[in-house]
């Protein structure tokens, strides 16, 4: 058997499989039949027909010999194989696995005949007969099958048998000339099973008055000729041979008596019929392997129909819901973003100042700076954050993944401020103490210096003055309690603007496990269902690719299915980073994807019989990994120094601004930029403060960013440089997108390196 028909042979057993066929259906053992026949290089010459018809006597007679059983009752039992041997021998396999050689065909007697009941043993797998004879030794076998029209279990081994011969000789019997059991069997069990290799044998016909073996005879002639035989050209399909004389007459060797009962003539054409079929077995052969495989064909597809349209209906209902959150995705995003960019702009430093510096100051010199905080700033912040947090429950109702939790930004400590000594034979500023505690001077209130230091306020900050980084020896006193006042007010709201955009960056970090739209995950019972129908899809298709290309059989379009593709869902899971107002970053793409369960090796849908689907990762596979030495790769490629600059703008480093050679790179964080100048040149001037005479907690913060990056006080720029480099490469939150904790740890790591190569680098 060649290899195409082993793959023949693969596909109908997968597609028995696949339809879970019970073991007792007629298309469970007609697949089985068929597979043994492909896989026997032998040409098998089965005799068909009821009981008592002769079949054993007419096979002795072929051979020559009392080799197969025969009696006035059924004795046929089991199918016997009769095949070549050097001499008359028989083996009988039982089902537990026993072999019984014995010489002669005595032991025939013991488990290939019907017992008393006329019944099969059940015991009995197999038995063969082997025989010296010259048709026999050129690959050719006969087969003795039980009588028909007798027994359930002897026809189901009977029809099973059929489908695995090459040629079929239906004996007649001439005395109950073709009875409706026999046209049934005809049509059934040879016509419709694509079997059309027959050969017509009508026996006892010697039994008949002349005149009636005439009519006898005519009649089976008309019946021969309307089957449409498949034999070779000038060979009729209708023979006599009288099956008891012939055997008596080639058991005395009386060749005239021989001649006489038809058994020469039938020999003869029989011998002629084989060495031509044997030459076209495929030709025998492909009518009733596609006859089996057109019922698998319809049976797959029947299947595959009924499951079909359950799963397009869901498919089509849940993509409908998909498409729902999706959009629904896409606009609470977009509203979070946009509160969010209004928050971020309100807490914008220069935006601060601007709006509440000068009212702030003064309700510091009044003496009432508390309810003002919590009549203005705190009521503004909290009437900001409403519509965040109304965003972020909008999105916990409708993807049910994580509960927001609340946006806390905390206020700086009230400013305390000390005033300088009173200048020597100043009268106006009465008894006053010098130093101010608490929460403001209202000691300065009711009197002209009081109203004095209120106007200096105003007109400070109008003027701008109290940018100068020296007091004029022309200042007033109240002037310099003014600045004094305006500088405390300063350190509150830059104070206040830096921890609470730290705070809204980290807010904003861990929403995006709030509005996050996952895939819900599909019923077991649906995917059990698709992944059923994937199977028979696969199956179908196997079958059906095998019927062409082996038996070069055209499929009906009614049979025809798609070759199946690979099933996936694709979610890009867009994660928003503090880019501006609110700017879409795609850090990967989600896979799901479920083939059906792993075939056996065997099963035409292994990986060695079917074209291999592209691969894909398991079901729920995490985010795609870069590799380290693909981020080695990026690092190689830029300048450093450029590389650093588009990080530390993905990641929105506070006081980094973008170098217009970058603009390109990160036109949405520009963008942001130009927004919020203001921001830029205050955080500019804030990183510049150090190199200036640095402050107590300035020197503690750049002690901390040397200690964060394991650096020693006094390291070099090359070497801030090169710790940088290399705590990204180590820390870079791509590398662990399937690890949530260790991402979790990675984004605070790059966050806190980030702050520390920010203060560094300004003062090396």
């Amino acid at each position: 058997m060649n290899e195409n028909y082993k793959k023949l042979l693969n596909a109908l057993k997968s597609a028995s499989i696949l339809l879970q066929l019970d073991t007792h259906s007629s298309l469970y053992r007609d697949v089985n039949s068929i597979s043994t026949y492909l896989a026997n290089p032998n040409f098998r010459i089965a005799v068909f027909g009821p009981f008592n018809h002769g079949k054993s006597t007419l096979l002795n007679a072929i051979l020559g010999s009392r080799a197969l059983p025969i009696d006035l009752i059924p004795t046929t039992g089991a199918a016997i194989t009769v095949k070549y041997g050097s001499d008359l021998r028989s083996r009988v396999v039982l089902s537990d696995g026993t072999e019984i050689y014995r010489s002669g065909t005595d032991v025939l007697k013991q488990f290939a005949i019907l017992d008393g009941d006329r019944r099969m043993r059940n015991d009995v797998t197999s038995v063969e007969v082997f025989c010296p004879h010259s048709l026999l030794d050129r690959g050719v076998e006969f087969v003795d099958l039980p009588g028909t029209n007798d027994r359930e279990e002897q026809d189901n081994l009977v029809k099973e048998q059929l489908l695995s011969a090459d040629l079929v000789i239906q004996l007649l019997d001439a005395r109950k000339l073709m009875t409706l059991g026999e046209r049934e069997h005809l049509r059934d069990w040879l016509l419709e099973r694509g079997i059309k290799t027959v050969i017509f044998v009508v026996n006892f016909l010697n039994l008949l008055e002349p005149g009636e073996q005439k009519e006898v005879y005519n009649r089976l002639l008309f019946v021969a000729e309307s089957f449409r035989s498949e034999l070779p050209r000038g060979y009729s399909n209708l023979y006599r041979v009288d099956a008891l004389p012939a055997l008596r007459a080639r058991l005395k060797g009386d060749v005239a008596e021989a001649a006489s009962s038809g058994l020469a003539t039938f020999e003869t054409a029989l011998q002629n019929i084989t060495g031509i079929l044997k030459q076209n077995q495929v030709g025998v052969s492909s009518p009733r392997v596609q006859a089996i495989a057109l019922q698998l064909q319809k049976a797959l597809k029947i299947k595959f129909d009924s499951i079909n349209p359950e799963i397009k209906a869901f498919d089509d209902k849940h993509n409908a819901k998909i498409e729902i959150k999706k959009r629904a995705e896409k606009i609470i995003k977009q509203g979070f973003n946009a509160s969010i960019s209004k928050l971020r702009d309100w807490l914008n430093i220069e935006n601060l100042k601007t709006k509440y510096q000068s009212d702030a100051t003064v309700a510091l010199v009044q003496d009432n700076f508390h309810s003002w905080e919590k009549d203005v700033l705190k009521k503004e912040l909290s009437d900001l954050k409403v519509d965040i947090i109304n965003w972020l429950s909008q999105a916990y109702e409708f993807f049910q993944q994580a509960r927001p939790e609340d946006l806390l930004i905390y206020f700086p400590s009230t400013p305390r401020i000390t005033l300088p000594p009173k200048p020597s034979g100043t009268e106006d500023l009465g008894d006053a103490g010098s130093l101010a505690v608490g929460s403001g001077i209202g000691w300065l209130l009711g009197g002209p210096v009081g109203a004095a230091v209120v106007g200096s306020v105003s007109y400070l900050l109008n003027k701008q003055l109290q940018k100068q980084e020296e007091n004029t020896v022309n200042d007033s006193y109240h002037q310099q309690v003014a600045k004094i006042c305006i500088d405390a007010m300063d350190n509150y709201l830059s104070d206040f603007s830096r921890q609470a955009l730290l705070v809204l960056d980290e807010y904003e970090r861990k929403a995006n496990g709030v509005i996050y739209f996952q895939v819900d995950k599909e019923p077991l019972e649906i995917t059990q269902k698709r992944d059923e129908l994937e199977r028979l899809q696969y199956g179908l298709h196997y079958l059906n690719q095998q019927l062409e290309t082996t038996l070069k059989i055209t499929i009906p379009e009614e049979l025809k299915v798609e070759a199946p593709t690979p099933r996936s869902t694709t979610n890009t899971h867009a994660v928003y980073r503090q880019q501006g107002a609110g700017v879409k970053e795609h850090l990967g793409t989600k896979t799901i994807k479920n083939p059906p369960p792993s075939p056996s090796p065997s099963s035409p849908f292994s990986p060695s019989s079917l074209p291999t689907p592209p691969s894909s990762p398991t079901p729920h596979s995490p985010l795609s990994v870069p590799k380290k030495e693909d981020l080695e790769v990026k690092f190689n490629a830029w300048e450093l120094d450029e590389e650093m600059k588009r990080m530390k703008a993905e990641m929105s480093v506070p006081g980094y601004k973008i170098p217009k050679a970058n603009q390109k790179q990160n036109q949405n964080f520009n963008q942001n930029q130009n927004q919020n100048p203001n921001q830029n040149q205050n955080q500019n001037q804030t990183n510049k403060a150090p190199k200036q005479g640095k402050k107590q907690s300035e020197l503690e913060k750049i002690a901390s960013a040397y200690a964060i990056l394991g650096l020693k006080d006094g390291a070099s720029a090359a070497e801030l440089k090169n710790t940088y480099r290399h705590l990204v490469k180590q820390w870079h939150p791509d590398l662990f997108v399937n690890q949530p904790e260790m991402l979790k740890k990675a984004q605070e790591k790059m966050r806190t390196v980030n702050q520390a190569y920010a203060i560094l680098s300004e003062i090396l």
